[in-house]
């Protein structure tokens, strides 16, 4: 499929080709969203020429850029959660559970530094009127957090809100992962201890051990 200037002009889609030329669409536009890292640079017109169509092609699935874009971070949001999740499933003490997904967290963006671009590093976009940004993001990765150190407070092995920790420790282990995509020349030390430094440090103010 050519994503260039000079993409061919495809023929109308058959009977039951109307998914798959989503799937295109999709695709074409996070191969965009990967090539600029930057939403606003993104059109509907460059995402019809990169798939072959015209622009009413493309509005047939989508009702306009919004959507599109916030389509391809939902798969992309919907891959985190599954992977986060799937790393700590087996885990059942709480505190090796949140040192668990502090470095699945790391791990996951640094394995897949263009997806968390997307998510977490470009610049803020709107969402489909629709959709409840607070919701999407407690029915997350992120509500499982909170979730684990409510239990962790409940049980005395920590102190505090456990929305407060749950943000400040997101805030560790995010700052550390975009400065690791952003700044890889960076003179960094040992990359292993340093994860493990984060992560002890964002968990370290509700750790009524520490």
């Amino acid at each position: 499929m050519t994503t260039g200037q000079g993409a061919a002009r495809r023929s109308r889609a058959r009977r039951g080709e109307g998914e798959l030329l989503r799937e295109e669409i999709l695709a074409a536009t996070e191969r965009l969203l990967f090539d600029t890292g930057d939403p606003e640079a993104v059109s509907i017109r460059a995402v019809a020429r990169a798939v072959g169509v015209t622009p009413p092609a493309i509005y047939l699935h989508f009702s306009d850029k919004t959507e599109l874009i916030y389509r391809v971070c939902e798969n992309h949001w919907d891959r985190l959660n599954g992977d986060l999740r799937a790393a700590v499933d087996d885990i059942d003490d709480v505190m090796v559970w949140l040192e668990a997904i502090g470095r699945a967290y790391i791990d996951w963006g640094l394995a897949q530094p263009e997806a968390y671009r997307i998510l977490f590093m470009s610049r803020p976009q709107d969402v489909p009127a629709h959709v409840d940004k607070a919701e999407v993001i407690m029915s997350g990765i992120f509500g499982d957090l909170v979730a684990a150190v409510t239990r962790a407070v409940e049980t005395g092995r920590m102190t505090g809100d456990p929305t407060m920790i749950a943000f400040q420790a997101w805030m560790c282990v995010h700052g550390l992962t975009s400065l690791l995509i952003s700044s890889p020349e960076m003179p960094w030390p040992d990359r292993d201890e340093l994860i493990a430094a984060t992560i002890d440090t964002a968990f370290r103010a509700g750790n009524a051990s520490a």
